[in-house]
């Protein structure tokens, strides 16, 4: 452990002893953060054996949990994204994926609307994506935090042998989310989102600690899936908060660079920092 991360551990171990309040997803309670040690006392004062949790941070606390291909204003098929995508996309990548699956995770890496949600293990991280658009700040955002192994009870996605069982896109339990089989007709079936982890093969993906969630045919958001949450808790980002939480992401570390680590990103650090 780094002296950073010691930091950090060291400020949630005290946080969660001040706290008195027991806290739980239960999708209703109302909570807000002006700073990181206000993050860290909310995840200290979790129910014990509550915190293998994923998170997603959004600039706008109006957004729900909705993969881009259902914010889509045009009409246009998934298949027919795919079709355009791999047309010129096959010539510029070294291995050509085999399974759908391979596709949709590639376009959603390169920011085409797909049915994935991109979340992360990291709170950081989460908060990052929450605070990182300056032009976002004068708006209140959020930060979500799933429990991954709930979303997937709730879905029937469960393992009799392991509890902390999490479905990958190799998966069989995944059939029914595939490309071709929403494309085949099984349209009349509508199946709840899922959570899945993919294999972290770029350095984007290890870098942000990348997970996801799946949306079947559904235009529902994750938070609306079921009458009786407990999968779920979404935390108010004030507008006047996040330009201090990005400086204090900051000086942990968390910069662009960090969470993207390409050569583009080395330049976004500079200009704002410098220029």
């Amino acid at each position: 452990m780094n002296q950073l991360e010691s930091a950090v551990s060291n400020i949630t171990g005290s946080l969660s002893s001040e706290s008195g309040k027991v806290l739980s997803l239960d999708g209703y309670s109302e909570l807000s953060i002006h700073s990181i040690e206000d993050l860290l006392n909310i995840l200290g004062s979790f129910e014990c054996g509550e915190n293998d949790f994923w998170y997603r941070g959004q600039s706008d606390f109006s957004w729900g949990l909705n993969p881009g291909f259902f914010r889509l204003k045009g009409n246009v098929s998934e298949s027919t994204l795919l079709m355009r995508f791999k047309q010129t996309a096959a010539q510029l990548i070294s291995s050509t994926p085999k399974e759908s699956f391979d596709w949709m995770f590639l376009m959603q890496h390169y920011g085409l609307p797909t049915r994935l949600l991109d979340w992360s293990e990291s709170p950081l991280i989460g908060l990052y994506f929450a605070v990182e658009n300056i032009n976002q700040h004068d708006k209140d955002g959020s930060l979500w935090i799933l429990n991954p192994i709930k979303l997937n009870a709730i879905s029937r996605i469960q393992s009799h042998k392991e509890d902390f069982f999490i479905p990958s896109f190799e998966d069989e339990v995944l059939n029914n989310y595939t490309l071709e089989s929403v494309r085949s007709g099984h349209q009349n079936v509508s199946l709840l989102p899922i959570a899945i982890i993919a294999t972290r093969n770029n350095p984007r993906i290890q870098a942000q600690l990348g997970v996801f969630t799946v949306h079947h045919t559904e235009n529902e958001t994750i938070e609306k899936a079921v009458t009786h949450p407990n999968h779920f808790l979404k935390i108010k980002i004030p507008a006047e908060a996040k330009n201090k939480l990005k400086k204090q992401l900051s000086m942990l570390g968390y910069s662009r660079f960090q969470i993207f680590p390409e050569l583009s990103s080395i330049s976004d650090v500079i200009k704002e920092r410098m220029l």
